[in-house]
């Protein structure tokens, strides 16, 4: 070997091994990059679900938490190990972060504020339900996201359960026929939640959108969410406010039980009805007539809390005439240990990552929000009300 092919040589090695350690730098530091950078406000009981699922997830890391509660997040990050995530009171203070997306799970009140904060800060974000306190504040939430080119997805995770697929695909297929009655809700024997849920000035409304979003979801969905026209309703809150059923009767003044007749683009009509308490054991199932078959829906939760649509189905049944008879076909639930919840934040994941668009948009769910927003005007009136949702 001559001396200049030796020199030649142990450049050549040299730049080896630089390239060696750089991409080995490059690839340590990209599995890094990789990983999506998300932050949580709120660190109240519904964030632990969301930390559940992120801390379940090799791309994901949660790096901030706030809580307007002093310590409170801070003791959050820790409790699910997320020890290098920095705490805040204030949200504001978090978005300043370089974040890919957040899960807002504040009380109902703040949605509106932190959702157009974030969506304005470039953050993606999914929101806990309901979208939000009024139908004005929704549609501006949903301006914003459209403004500012980042999604806006709302937490309905019972949308995740084949079950509830199941049902969509059949009333999909066009075996029903014509669609022209619903009937959706439920009720609970008992099963009023506390705290924050009860309140007005937090919450804005009580079983109608704590569990009554759900119903109306699993009915509208299944039929690509035509739009309300109308709604004439009622509300009370006979057991929230009796210290013989509610420890915080004193507190207690949003509705715990609420019912509405709402007429849909297409000719159908929505019988609207739920909850949170009531001296029976249910409200009945939930019905799809159509002009060539029917679909009857049960929940697959019981007892006092059981009833309603937060959880699974419990039986589906196809009610139609073949051969000049009246037949009820049971259609199979499917057995599955599917993590709705889970499910529900990786789906927000991917489309992040995938730049798809909002797994369940709050375009959508706006029609939903507005169907709340009418029963409680058309309730707080006492007569039938239009439903107008702005343009957005």
């Amino acid at each position: 070997m001559t001396e200049t092919q030796g020199v030649k040589g142990g450049l050549w090695c040299l730049r080896m091994a630089f390239c060696i350690v750089y991409v080995t730098s490059m690839h340590r530091e990209g599995n890094d990059l990789d990983k999506l950078r998300i932050g949580i406000i709120g660190a109240g009981g519904i964030a632990g679900a969301h930390a559940y699922a992120y801390q379940r997830m090799d791309d994901v890391e949660v790096i901030a938490a706030a809580d307007v509660v002093p310590g409170r997040a801070a003791e959050f990050l820790g409790r699910y190990g997320f020890h290098q995530g920095q705490a805040f009171e204030d949200y504001r203070d978090l978005l300043q972060l370089d974040l890919d997306g957040v899960s807002i799970c504040t009380p109902n009140v703040a949605h509106f504020q932190t959702a157009v904060d974030a969506l304005t800060a470039g953050k993606h974000v999914l929101v806990e339900k309901p979208l939000s306190f009024t139908l004005a504040q929704a549609t501006e939430m949903v301006r914003t996201s459209k403004q500012r080119d980042r999604m806006l997805t709302v937490g309905f995770q019972p949308r995740y359960d084949p079950n509830m697929k199941l049902v969509r695909d059949i009333v999909r297929s066009g075996v029903l026929g014509q669609v022209y009655y619903l009937q959706t809700g439920g009720g609970r024997r008992r099963g009023m939640p506390g705290g924050t849920f009860i309140r007005k000035e937090l919450a804005g409304s009580g079983a109608i959108a704590d569990i009554g979003c759900y119903s109306l979801d699993l009915v509208l969905d299944a039929l690509d969410y035509p739009l309300p026209l109308t709604v004439s309703a009622f509300t009370s809150n006979h057991f929230g406010t009796n210290p013989a059923y509610h420890a915080e009767a004193d507190r207690f003044d949003v509705e715990d039980f609420g019912v509405a007749l709402v007429r849909l683009e297409g000719d159908i009509v929505l019988n609207f009805k739920i909850a949170w308490a009531m001296h029976m054991d249910t409200l009945g199932p939930t019905l799809f007539l159509g002009t060539d078959a029917g679909l009857r829906l049960t929940p697959s939760s019981t007892g006092p809390w059981g009833g309603i649509w937060d959880g699974g189905i419990g039986s589906i049944t196809l009610f139609a005439d073949q051969f000049g008879q009246h037949t009820e076909t049971i259609v199979p639930v499917k057995e599955h240990e599917v993590d709705r919840f889970y499910e529900k934040v990786r789906d927000f994941v991917m489309a992040i990552r995938e730049g798809r668009p909002a797994p369940i948009p709050a375009e959508q769910i706006l029609r939903n929000q507005a169907i709340i927003d009418g029963v409680l005007q058309s309730a707080a009136l006492g007569r039938e009300v239009a439903i107008e949702i702005p343009e957005v």
